[in-house]
């Protein structure tokens, strides 16, 4: 019964940025364990960039250095903040909740970067 809702994707040029929001419902969302992943088409699901309950995080190799992770907990919101995009950046961003047995992923926000 938990959802979770993207925004802010979008189009721009290579080089810009972009900040993408997941707002969760329910009581549950500071225990949880929250990420971001990517798929472009014809490609499998990749892990972007996960935040964990204590606020430590983890990146994939291709975003590390470029892209932010944050949670704000008294909103029930993760952020990715995308800065040097690049057009390899292009893809589907899923917003993903998990706690135990619970795996949550939202309906995603497509990013189109351009060159």
């Amino acid at each position: 019964q938990v959802q979770l809702v993207e925004s802010g994707g979008g189009s721009v040029q290579a080089g810009g940025s972009l900040r993408l929001s997941c707002a969760a419902s329910g009581s549950i969302f500071s225990m949880a364990v929250m990420g971001w992943y990517r798929q472009a088409p014809g490609k499998q699901r990749d892990l972007v960039a996960v935040i964990n309950r204590d606020g430590s995080t983890n990146y994939g190799d291709s975003v590390l250095g470029r892209f932010t992770i944050s949670r704000d907990n008294a909103k029930n919101t993760v952020y990715l903040q995308m800065n040097s995009l690049k057009p390899e950046d292009t893809a589907v961003y899923y917003c993903n909740l998990k706690l135990i047995r619970l795996d949550v992923w939202g309906q995603g926000t497509l990013v189109t970067v351009s060159s």
